[in-house]
C-alpha cells in the first residue's frame, strides 16, 4: 500500500477503510456505551466507579492507537481492521463513564452550564487535532510518485501519517493522568454529599427521582420523547456534516476550501452557543432553549435548501453561496444549544446509582440515529440522483424532532421554599 517500491495509494481504498471505521464505531456504541455505563455504576474501587475504565480504556487504545499508520503502510488491511476493533473496544469501554463523571459530581441544576464548558473544551481539542494535521500534511501522503519527486520526502513516508497517531496518543494518556491526579472520584463523594443531595430536590423532573424506585409514567413518557427526538435531530445534523463537502464540490461546483472556512465560522458561533447555552436554560427552562436551537436550525436547512448551483469561473469553481455562512452560523449556534442541555436533560432522570446507564441510553440513541441516517440519505439520493436533497432531508428530519419535542414537559427548578432572616427563628408563643 505505501511501502517502498508499491504504487501510490488508491483513495477508494481509504474511503472504504474510513467507511469500515464508523460502520464499526457506531455499531459498537449502540451495544457497549449502554453496558459500559451500567457496569460502571455497579463498580467499587479506590479509585472510584468510573476511573477504572477511563484509564484501562485510555492507556490501552493509547498503546495500540500508533501502529494502525504502520499495519496500513505495509498494505496489512487485516491487521489495520483488528488493531480498530481493540480500540473501538476500549474506546466505548471508558466513553460512557467518562461523560457520567461530570454529574457523578456535579449537582443537577448546574449540569447544563457544566456541560457547555465540556462541549467548548471538546470543540477546541477538535480545533487543535485539524490543525496537527494540517501541519503534518497527511493529505501528502496519498500523493503521486511525480509530484513527490518535485515535493521531496512527503510520498508515502510513513511518518507524515505516524507523527498526529504518537502526538494523539500522549496527549490521550496526558489527559487521563490530569484527570486521574485532579479527580478523586470516593473524595469528592463524601464531600459533595451535601451539594448533590440539595441538586437532587432541585431537578427539573416531572416527578421527585427516587433512589433504588422506578422511573414513574411521566418521566418515562419524557425520557422516551427526548432520547425519539434526538434520533432525528441527530439525523438531520450528521447528514448535513458528513456529506456538505461532496455538496459544496459536486452539487454547488465550489472550491472544497471553502468549507474549512465555514467549519471555522460554525465554530466560533458553537461557542458562544455553548457558553450562554446554561444562563439562557437558567430563565426560560431547557425545552424552550432547546427548541430555539432547534428551530434556527431548521431555518438554517430550510435557507440551504434554496441554494443553487453557480456558473463556473476562470479557475473551474462557482462562486461559493454566501447565505450558508449564515447557514452554519444557526447551525452552530442552535445546534449547541441542544446538545449543552440535552445530556443534563436526560440524566436528570437517572439517581446517582444510574448516570452511567443513562448516559449510555443518550450516546446510544446518538450514534443509532448516525448509523441509521447514512443509509436511509443514500437511499433518497439513490432514488432521487441528485445533492440537492440533502438538505431537505436535514429539515423534514428536524422537523419531525420539534414536533416530538413540543410534548416534552418544560420543568423548570424544584426550588426548595425556605425561611429567611426573623422567619427562620422559632417562635416559642407559637
Amino acid at each position: 500500500m505505501g511501502g517502498e517500491g508499491k504504487p501510490p495509494v488508491d483513495e477508494t481504498e481509504v474511503q472504504y477503510l474510513v467507511g469500515i471505521v464508523m460502520a464499526l464505531d457506531n455499531l459498537a456504541a449502540l451495544i457497549m456505551l449502554p453496558i459500559f455505563g451500567r457496569i460502571s455504576d455497579k463498580t467499587k474501587s479506590p479509585i472510584g466507579k468510573r476511573m477504572p475504565f477511563i484509564l484501562v480504556g485510555t492507556f490501552v487504545s493509547a498503546v495500540v492507537f500508533p501502529f494502525i499508520p504502520v499495519f496500513f503502510h505495509y498494505d496489512n488491511m487485516a491487521g489495520v481492521i483488528v488493531l480498530m476493533a481493540i480500540i473501538v473496544f476500549f474506546m466505548m469501554m471508558y466513553r460512557s463513564p467518562a461523560v457520567a463523571l461530570m454529574p457523578d459530581i456535579t449537582p443537577k441544576p448546574l449540569r447544563s452550564k457544566a456541560n457547555g464548558i465540556i462541549n467548548i473544551m471538546g470543540f477546541l481539542g477538535g480545533g487543535c487535532a485539524t490543525v496537527v494535521g494540517i501541519f503534518f500534511a497527511i493529505t501528502d501522503y496519498l500523493g503521486n510518485e511525480s509530484s513527490a519527486s518535485q515535493e521531496g520526502w512527503a510520498y508515502h513516508n510513513i511518518w507524515v501519517i505516524e507523527v498526529p497517531f504518537i502526538v494523539a496518543s500522549v496527549l490521550m494518556v496526558v489527559s487521563a493522568l490530569v484527570l486521574f491526579l485532579t479527580i478523586k472520584e470516593n473524595k469528592l463523594a463524601i464531600e459533595l454529599r451535601g451539594e448533590m443531595e440539595e441538586g437532587e430536590k432541585e431537578g427539573q423532573a416531572v416527578d421527585a427521582v427516587v433512589e433504588d424506585q422506578p422511573l414513574s409514567k411521566a418521566n418515562k413518557w419524557m425520557l422516551g420523547l427526548v432520547l425519539t427526538a434526538e434520533v432525528f435531530w441527530f439525523m438531520a445534523d450528521n447528514a448535513v456534516g458528513t456529506y456538505f463537502g461532496n455538496y459544496v464540490i459536486y452539487y454547488i461546483g465550489a472550491s472544497s476550501s471553502n468549507t474549512m472556512i465555514v467549519t471555522i465560522v460554525m465554530g466560533v458561533a458553537s461557542v458562544i452557543g455553548f457558553a450562554s447555552a446554561g444562563f439562557i436554560a437558567d430563565k426560560i427552562g431547557r425545552k424552550y432553549t432547546m427548541l430555539i436551537g432547534l428551530a434556527l436550525t431548521l431555518v438554517g436547512y430550510v435557507a440551504m435548501s434554496f441554494t443553487v448551483p453557480g456558473t463556473a469561473g476562470s479557475d473551474g469553481f462557482a462562486p461559493f453561496p454566501w447565505h450558508l455562512y449564515l447557514v452554519y452560523i444557526l447551525k452552530g449556534f442552535g445546534m449547541s444549544l441542544v446538545n449543552t442541555c440535552s445530556f443534563p436533560m436526560v440524566v436528570e432522570l437517572a439517581t446517582g446509582s444510574k448516570v452511567g446507564r443513562f448516559t449510555g441510553y443518550y450516546y446510544a440513541a446518538s450514534m443509532g440515529a448516525q448509523t441509521l441516517t447514512p443509509v436511509l440519505l443514500g437511499l433518497v439520493m439513490y432514488l432521487t440522483a441528485t445533492w440537492f436533497v440533502i438538505p431537505i432531508y436535514a429539515s423534514v428530519m428536524m422537523g419531525i424532532s420539534i414536533v416530538i419535542f413540543l410534548f416534552v414537559r418544560n420543568v423548570r427548578i424544584h426550588r426548595m421554599d425556605t425561611k429567611k432572616g426573623l422567619e427562620a427563628i422559632d417562635n416559642p408563643l407559637d
